[in-house]
């Protein structure tokens, strides 16, 4: 399987994932009704993004920049390897 690459592919892919985040964010909100549900769903969404951010971004451009992105298990596998200093 190689990469892709197609610039309105990636957009797409993109827009695909808005559409199953609004779907399924308002299907467990539309099951619960409740208030405290769509906060708590919301900050767990806001936190997952930011981690995310995280792990792949921060670590790269201000950590270290030798770490390259490849998955959370790699980012996982670089927490356990990583040299202390």
């Amino acid at each position: 399987m190689t990469d892709l690459k197609n610039v309105k592919l990636i957009y797409f892919k993109g827009w695909l994932f808005l559409l199953i985040l609004l779907a399924t964010a308002g299907l467990i909100i539309h099951e619960t009704r409740s208030w405290r549900i769509a906060l708590l769903l919301a900050l767990a969404i806001w936190a997952a993004a930011r981690l995310y951010y995280f792990m792949f971004y921060v670590i790269e451009h201000y950590v270290d920049e030798d770490y390259k992105f490849a998955g959370i298990c790699s980012f996982l596998q670089y927490l356990v390897t990583r040299k202390k200093g």
